[in-house]
């Protein structure tokens, strides 16, 4: 041991002293390399817990407590926190979220495209189908009925949630093409601000998603401003993440700036052929927007392909009105014909995801509402077309009828050499744009992305141990501290005395993710140990069915 090893350990050691006389400890992780979070390189160290928290680090072999992990040879880290899941819904299905908990996830910020709350009684039936689905009945209408929900029930891990704008605006205006009133947007702003008192830490936008795209910048603007002023950010999946992507990362920028917000671009992307090798531009537009004083970031989930609903591809003006009337425009002939012509034509001021894949082959079905369609998912519209003896066209738009517009698919649209850019920006941090999921029950029936089991390990395993794109502490960085600060949790995302004792445990030379896009329902392998809270949800690579997680609420949240 050198000399400087020894000055360390001696220091650590008398760190330690005043909690090795105190009460037990509830567990002491011993021997570990400890990547705290923050970026630094690892630590020989000791962890103790108690109460849920982290009460001591440094040499507490002697110490006093009720059980210990031998941790020698492995990492240490605090548990990863999840930028944009999808469990809103699910959590109340499986509680367990065991596709997240074998990932490391110990946090999930939800809400994108739809936030659990507010609901009202036109909402609930419109969304009739997503429920039923899930065998859900809603009794909440509101963020404080919902949470109360989720701590009556037991989760898994912590949840954390953002208010969606177009949550909002269709608790006033449903899903019409319009503006909303002086009087409306009024009262859309006093639902920004309940809300975020009943714990939302921000307001979210996802701007493909009809009816969103119907909401002005101004509109935004002035909801944004609501969660800023409460101490939320605005996070949004933008209005195009291709051809018009630079418009659409002014917008955010814009709103940003005028709303005094910060913003987190969601799942950071350059989508269809045509804008391969475009992050780099992208890279700068933002890099040159955080030199003006606007504090903007983005995540990602490192994958070639999206996901999202199926019924994305068509035009927005579609949509207008809603599900329903979207399914009577594609039955109606002339109407069919016009929305065709649309997704034919390039250049169009909205995302036409259609003009931007190389073909119907890059669309893979993925979770079906109608039980009828549950042999077609894991398979592309390419094929589809074949089984159908239709035009890849006329597939999409009967599928769309046949499930009601509820159809969920993988889109195959984007470059490695750009997903790897984006992945390495300091400012960009981890998501899994997926909902928990598990390989049993409803939720197993599912054909998902899978990004929804191995987004975390497989950035481990691709861009740090095999491509060397990452190093350890940065990855660590990535899923840890830098989304903590984003969302200002004070209290979790690095290894330090007082934080809550969310920590992973695992071997980073044999995590590995299973998960493929033919075969998705496979958990991750590495995990040794995931402790939420202080409570091991995974040991010695089992699932515990322990469910210690908690609601995180926003900072404008008052007990």
């Amino acid at each position: 041991m050198t000399f400087s090893s020894r000055i360390q350990t001696c220091l650590l050691f008398l760190l330690a002293l005043p909690a090795l006389s105190q009460t037990p400890f509830d567990l002491v992780i011993l021997n570990g390399h400890i990547i705290d979070g923050t970026g630094s390189p690892w630590y020989s160290g000791d962890i103790g817990i108690r109460n849920g928290r982290i009460a001591a680090i440094g040499v507490l072999s002697g110490a006093k407590t009720t059980r210990t992990i031998d941790a020698h040879g492995l990492t240490v880290a605090p548990g990863f926190i999840d930028m944009l899941g999808q469990s809103e819904l699910s959590i109340l299905v499986n509680p367990h979220l065991p596709s997240k908990i074998f990932q490391g996830i110990t946090t999930e910020i939800t809400g994108e495209g739809g936030s659990a709350a507010p609901l009202n009684a036109a909402i609930l039936a419109a969304d009739r189908s997503s429920y039923t689905h899930y065998g859900i009945t809603p009794d909440w209408t509101t963020f404080a009925g919902f949470f109360a929900r989720l701590e009556k029930q037991g989760i898994g891990i912590n949840m954390a949630s953002y208010v969606d704008a177009t949550q909002v605006r269709r608790m006033l205006i449903g899903d019409d093409n319009r503006a909303p009133s002086a009087a409306e947007l009024e009262q859309m702003r006093a639902l920004v601000r309940s809300a975020m008192q009943d714990g939302a830490v921000g307001l979210s936008t996802a701007l493909q998603y009809a009816p969103a795209p119907y909401a002005t910048a101004e509109e935004l603007i002035a909801l944004a401003a609501e969660g800023a002023k409460l101490g939320g950010i605005y996070a949004t999946h933008m209005r195009s993440e291709g051809d018009a992507i630079v418009p659409a990362l002014d917008e955010a920028i814009r709103i940003g700036r005028e709303a005094h917000v910060p913003v987190e671009i969601w799942h950071l992307k350059a989508a269809g052929l045509r804008n391969w090798g475009r992050m780099a531009e992208i890279v700068a537009h933002i890099d040159e927007a955080r030199r003006s004083g606007v504090e903007i970031g983005a995540d990602t989930y490192a994958y070639p392909a999206w996901y999202n609903t199926f019924s994305a591809f068509i035009p927005p003006w579609a949509h207008d009105g809603g599900d329903a009337k979207l399914i009577e425009r594609l039955k109606d002939p002339a109407t069919r014909a016009r929305i065709r012509k649309d997704m034919e034509t390039r250049g169009a001021t909205w995302d036409n995801e259609w003009s931007e894949i190389p073909g119907p082959e890059a669309i893979l079905v993925g979770v079906v509402q109608n039980p009828k369609l549950l042999p077609l998912q894991g398979k592309t519209i390419a094929e589809i077309s074949k089984l159908w003896n239709k035009d890849p066209l006329d597939t999409v738009f009967d599928f769309l009828i046949d499930d009601n517009a509820g159809t969920e698919v993988a889109v195959f649209g984007m470059s490695e050499p750009d997903v790897r850019l984006a992945l390495q920006q300091p400012w960009v941090s981890v998501c899994n744009d997926s909902q928990g999921t598990a390989l049993d029950g409803v939720l197993g029936q599912n054909h998902p992305h899978p990004r929804a089991y191995g987004t975390f390990p497989r950035i481990l395993r691709k861009y740090v141990r095999e491509d060397g794109a990452l190093t350890l502490p940065d990855a660590i960085r990535k899923f840890t501290a830098l989304p903590a600060s984003r969302l200002r949790l004070a209290d979790r995302g690095v290894i330090k005395s007082g934080m809550w004792a969310d920590i992973v445990v695992f071997d980073p030379d044999t995590i590995t993710d299973l998960a493929t896009f033919d075969k998705p329902n496979q958990l991750s392998e590495g995990m040794q140990y995931v402790l939420v809270n202080g409570v091991a949800v995974i040991e010695r690579g089992r699932m515990t069915n322990a469910l210690p997680g908690k609601v995180v609420r926003g900072p404008a949240w008052k007990p």
